[in-house]
């Protein structure tokens, strides 16, 4: 993901505590850290502590598996 994107991401679904996969074993390391900048930066070399999916629909964004928002998205399309 480029930075552009996961900016882009991180704006849509709230900001870093809900991009950020707690339950990734190298979650406590992200926690240490004390800028944003540099939390941004971990998450972006290390993908793996980021939810999963990652499912973008325009400018909104999803993390984690959320399938009724996926729904709503395909009937606003409709």
């Amino acid at each position: 993901m480029s930075k552009g994107e996961y900016m882009s991401v991180k704006s849509a679904v709230g900001g870093i505590d809900a991009l950020a996969d707690t339950s990734s074993g190298d979650y406590a390391m992200l926690a240490y850290l004390a800028y944003e900048d540099d939390k941004d930066e971990k998450l972006l070399s290390e993908p793996s502590l980021m939810k999963t999916p990652v499912v973008r629909n325009g400018k909104k964004a999803t993390v984690g598996y959320c399938p009724d928002v996926w729904k709503n998205w395909l009937e606003e399309m409709k």
